[in-house]
C-alpha cells in the first residue's frame, strides 16, 4: 500500500529534522540566558554526571560530536573550571575526562531550566500517550546498542 504525503518514512524524518531544528537552538538560548552555558556544555555535563570519568572518545560518541570538536568543548570546559583531562597511563594517546565540583553544581543549576525548556518546547503539545509512542519509536530507531537512558535530576 503505498504511503501518503503525511504518513511516508520521508515526512516522518523531515519533521523530526524540524523539530530538532526549532527545537535545540531555543533550548541553547534558554541555558545561555538562564544560566551562563550552551546546550553543548550542558550536553557534556550531563554525559559526566554521576561518573568518574569518561573516555574522551566515548564523550565524544555520546555526545555525537567529531574528535576535534570533543577536544574544542572539553578545552572550553576546562577553562571555566567545569571538568578536567586526565592523562589516560595505559594509553598515552588517549585522555580522561572528569566532571569537577563547579562543573557538577552548573549542571545542578542548569538541569531544571533545561527539563523546563524541554516540557515548554517540546512536550506541552503533545499528551502522554503521545509521549510514550515518541519515545518508543525513537528507542526502536536506536535498537539495541542505545546507550542507557540519561537522569536529569
Amino acid at each position: 500500500m503505498p504511503h501518503s504525503r503525511n504518513d511516508s518514512p520521508a515526512a516522518a524524518w523531515s519533521a523530526l529534522l524540524r523539530v530538532h531544528a526549532q527545537v535545540v537552538p531555543a533550548l541553547d538560548a534558554d541555558l545561555r540566558r538562564s544560566v551562563g552555558i550552551p546546550l553543548a556544555w550542558y550536553d557534556v555535563l550531563l554525559e559526566l554526571d554521576g561518573l568518574d570519568r569518561l573516555r574522551m572518545s566515548d564523550l565524544g560518541e555520546r555526545v555525537v560530536l567529531s574528535r576535534t570538536r570533543v577536544s574544542r568543548l572539553v578545552t572550553e570546559l576546562e577553562s571555566h573550571g567545569l571538568v578536567r583531562r586526565e592523562s589516560n597511563p595505559d594509553d598515552g594517546r588517549s585522555a580522561f575526562v572528569a566532571i569537577t565540583e563547579a562543573g557538577r553544581a552548573k549542571f545542578r543549576e542548569a538541569a531544571p531550566r533545561y527539563l523546563a525548556g524541554i516540557e515548554r518546547r517540546f512536550a506541552a503539545r503533545l499528551d502522554p500517550g503521545e509521549l510514550a509512542a515518541v519515545a518508543s519509536a525513537l528507542r526502536k530507531v536506536l535498537g539495541p546498542e542505545e546507550l542507557p537512558s540519561p537522569t536529569f535530576q
